[in-house]
């Protein structure tokens, strides 16, 4: 079963992960795999460097993130070219590893942890899309904890992405992540053993 796992910001999207691979499931992390394809020698940071020139590299050869996001941040116009560079890239490689790991094992579980599923429009991609959720407040306060950033600033990043109720409200698999670590846990075995997975 290849499975997308997906979330707001601070909802607990790793913690569940992390549960689904102790139990056996292989995870592809998005986020991972954006760092993988930019690596020097990498085609994806070769079309970067074609695009917004040397001055995003450092030293070394690898990519200068806080530089290119200089030039990329408020400008829609670059955003948009820099994503169509990063985005068929790493979902051409997270694709990849999902055949590899289905060719060995074709019964396993496969996670693809994507925190913008459904905003890229992948959802329909996969098997079946979990979702961990959070209510909004909770969401607030643990991105304050977490990061340190004021409410305004926490509020800030939590628009940038999908509304939580709204990818609850798509979800085919909820994952309530406001209770403690325990209630989160009996979810996944419920999950795992419906899926007849154990």
């Amino acid at each position: 079963m290849k499975l997308g796992l997906t979330g707001g910001i601070a909802c607990g999207k790793s913690t569940v992960s992390a549960m689904l691979v102790q139990r056996g499931a292989k995870l592809i992390d998005a986020d991972a795999v954006a760092r993988e394809v930019v690596l020097p020698g990498e085609p994806a940071l070769n079309d970067i460097v074609a695009a917004f020139g040397e001055q995003v590299l450092n030293e070394d050869g690898t990519l200068d993130r806080k530089k290119l996001g200089t030039v990329v941040f408020g400008n829609r116009e670059q955003l948009d070219r820099l994503e169509s560079i990063l985005h068929p890239a790493i979902r051409s490689r997270m694709w990849d590893k999902i055949n590899k790991y289905e060719a060995e094992d074709p019964s396993q579980l496969i996670v693809a942890d994507i925190p913008l599923l459904y905003e890229t429009g992948q959802a329909g991609l996969y098997d079946d899309v979990m979702v961990v959720y959070v209510p909004k407040a909770v969401q607030l306060e643990r991105l304050m904890a977490r990061s340190g950033m004021s409410a305004e600033e926490a509020e800030k990043r939590i628009a940038l992405q999908m509304d939580i109720e709204e990818k609850k409200r798509l979800a085919g698999i909820v994952i309530d992540n406001s209770g403690t670590i325990q209630d989160t846990k009996r979810q996944i075995d419920g999950f795992w053993r419906k899926q007849g997975l154990s």
